[in-house]
């Protein structure tokens, strides 16, 4: 029995190790395309990052110890080029420095300081260096940190994984602290909605709503209708109740355009298409953190129906 747990473990063991460096090389894949995507979409500049020292490439894993290395200076010389990249085989070494009659050993890690020390003692002839790297190996993927030398700024600190789960939680928790602190602010922001109730009555109309209030749960601006009544201009007022799936509850008042032309023009008070004006009740149930939501609509001329609602959805993709 001993030794066919022992046999099993044994047969276990490399499969470990390569779920581990299949994991990190997925996670280095991601990095790779996720930096190369940056450099051509402006978001970093190589004249601005490169010449770099590289700190560290520490693996996670023994199984990992000489293989990670490797592959990851492999992964920055792909993305940034090899001739802009120093290796720093002393930065996670212990450094023994004598100077002015004084012997000092530092075995932490590196700061920025003694980094851009470590350049100037070895680079030669060659620019100082612009940033340091570090490219670390984690349980679940790899970690990359990059450091303006010149004064400690952090231009990129991010995990990477092979599913990038952990970049989509990140920026998922990144919006959500910076919604709660414009709610907190009372800041307004813009919204529009696109709604179509379709059966048994219909209504379309678009609307073009500030956000506001103390805690940002009112939302008021201009409605435009297409159809109940045909082609209408007027008012919206909306309450969101965020404990209420974030259902919206409100009205429109609108009036008809074609009505009130006619109107004008004879100096008789009669109804052409629709009335004068219409007063339309709304209510949206947005659907989990999607843009769309359910629309359910009932007006004073009788027109009442279900249907969907756009919201901050752009009508035209092609436009910005």
């Amino acid at each position: 029995m001993l030794l066919a747990r022992l046999a099993l473990l044994a047969a276990l063991l490399p499969t470990a190790a390569l779920a581990q460096r299949e994991a990190s090389r997925e996670a280095l894949s991601r990095l790779e395309e996720t930096l190369a995507l940056r450099l051509e979409g402006g978001g970093f500049s190589t004249k601005d990052l490169l010449p770099a020292v590289v700190v560290s490439v520490n693996p996670a894993f023994e199984e990992t110890r000489t293989w990670y290395p490797t592959e990851a200076l492999a992964t920055l010389a792909r993305v940034f080029g090899a001739g802009g990249l120093r290796s720093c085989e002393a930065c996670m070494a212990p450094r023994t420095y004598v100077e002015n009659g004084m012997l000092e050993q530092v075995t932490t890690s590196l700061g920025t300081a003694e980094i851009t020390r470590l350049d100037e003692a070895n680079r030669g002839s060659s620019a100082p260096a612009r940033t340091a790297i570090w490219l670390d190996e984690t349980t679940e993927g790899v970690s990359l940190r990059i450091i303006e030398l010149r004064n400690s700024r952090i231009v990129l600190a991010e995990n990477f994984d092979a599913s990038m789960t952990g970049p989509a939680r990140t920026r998922r928790n990144l919006a959500l602290v910076r919604e709660l602190d414009r709610r907190s602010r009372g800041d307004s922001i813009t919204h529009a909605f696109f709604d179509v109730t379709m059966y048994p009555g219909q209504h379309v109309s678009l609307d073009w709503v500030e956000q506001w209030g103390d805690t940002n749960a009112n939302l008021s601006g201009f409605t435009l209708s297409l159809y109940d009544p045909v082609l209408g201009v007027g008012g919206a007022y909306y309450r969101v109740i965020p404990s209420a799936l974030n259902i919206t509850v409100g009205g429109k008042l609108l009036m008809s355009l074609p009505t009130g032309l006619i109107q004008g023009i004879s100096g008789e008070d009669v109804d052409v298409v629709d009335p004068l004006m219409t007063a339309v009740f709304m209510l949206r149930v947005p659907i989990a953190r999607s843009n769309y939501g359910v629309t359910f609509s009932a007006s004073t001329n009788g027109r009442v129906g279900v249907g969907f609602s756009l919201m901050n959805v752009s009508l035209l993709p092609f436009l910005p």
